[in-house]
């Protein structure tokens, strides 16, 4: 469950956030966007890279974005690969959609389900009507080998991180990359930014959390 007091921008329409990172975005994705939802908003999520094809929601036609919005539910707009997932949908049907949309929420890299992230070269992509990037990570990567939880971790080795891809993932590490211009807030500029910790399920994760 999502609250304002955790997202100030819920309490606003016009915003379009983007999700990077790793440790659940496409669960956070579609708590945010239901959270909008169950408000009466026009609320589109999808994709500027791939995500995996939801069950329910997925707008296969534009008339389907349309039957979502009336009946009071989110829709999750992208383009099938055939294994799946969704990649982005054509940019004219995006911008089309987003134009009307009252809150736009986006994934805008992968993590090959890895709770922690380091960008690569081509990512994330974010669009230029994103005022918001929430840089998410797991507190569950905590301790343990980078090499393990961290996806693209040689991305940014050794030019951000010298710890060895064997050496555990510890507080001050984590919020180097999420702070960092070349990990979490990488082409961020002047965007609101957002470091969101999940996975935090024993009281010892959540005051590293704090930490972090």
């Amino acid at each position: 469950m999502v609250t304002e007091a955790q997202f100030p921008f819920l309490a606003e329409k016009g915003h379009v956030v983007s999700l990077v990172g790793g440790g659940g975005k496409t669960t956070l994705l579609y708590a945010l966007s239901e959270h909008c939802a169950r408000r009466g908003w026009r609320v589109l999520a999808g994709t500027t890279t791939h995500i995996r094809q939801p069950e329910r929601n997925f707008a296969a036609a534009d008339a389907d974005v349309k039957a979502l919005w009336v009946a009071g539910a989110f829709a999750v707009l992208g383009t099938p690969d055939g294994s799946g997932k969704l990649t982005a949908p054509p940019p004219r049907q995006l911008e089309h959609w987003m134009e009307q949309a009252d809150a736009v929420f986006l994934e805008a890299d992968g993590a090959k389900r890895l709770p922690c992230k380091a960008p690569a070269a081509h990512e994330p992509v974010l669009l230029p009507q994103s005022d918001i990037v929430l840089a998410l990570a797991g507190l569950s990567a905590l301790d343990r080998p980078l090499r393990e939880v961290c996806f693209r971790y040689d991305a940014i080795r050794p030019q951000l991180l010298a710890a060895a891809p064997d050496a555990p993932l510890t507080p001050p590490v984590l919020a180097q990359l999420l702070a960092s211009t070349q990990g979490g807030r990488k082409a961020v500029g002047d965007r609101q930014f957002y470091a969101v910790l999940n996975q935090a399920d024993t009281s010892e994760l959540r005051q590293q959390g704090i930490q972090i």
